[in-house]
């Protein structure tokens, strides 16, 4: 079984001046994940360990967010060891663009398990496209992880 990334396994993000930065909290950018707080405020201090995520939402969107700053260690330390691949093949001329939540089913500070589904939309190599998937998410060790995803359409 891999080992669990630490925070001290973890490299910042490649310096791109669109894009906040995961290794600065105090970052004053709006959080890519589409609530109204700065990144630092919200899901940057869940990339630089200073909080969990309490509920699978909140989880999905700082995962979302992660991918929007190439933060790989996060993605990779907040996936279930037992559906964790070796490495995320993260394409620096992908653009996330946003967000949209459409469901959860339970994952809030009381439950063991949930579920997001969502649209990301997306641009890649000058195309435009989304992602839509039902995620499922679980608690290991006292923090939610990223179980598995079902695409959906």
């Amino acid at each position: 079984m891999p080992q669990r990334p630490t925070r001290a396994d973890r490299t910042p993000p490649p310096e791109r001046s669109d894009r906040p930065e995961a290794s600065d909290p105090s970052h004053d950018l709006s959080c890519p994940c589409g609530l109204p707080a700065t990144y630092g405020e919200c899901c940057g201090r869940f990339h630089v360990g200073i909080a969990d995520a309490p509920t699978a939402e909140l989880l999905m969107r700082s995962r979302y967010s992660a991918f929007v700053v190439l933060d790989e260690a996060y993605l990779l330390k907040t996936w279930d060891p037992a559906t964790r691949p070796p490495g995320v093949d993260l394409d620096p001329e992908m653009r996330w663009e946003g967000l949209e939540i459409l469901d959860t089913t339970d994952g809030s500070p009381f439950h063991t398990a949930g579920s997001v589904t969502f649209r990301a939309r997306y641009r890649s190599h000058g195309r435009r496209g989304a992602l839509h998937e039902q995620s499922r998410f679980a608690r290991h060790d006292g923090a939610w992880v990223y179980v598995d995803g079902t695409y959906l359409e």
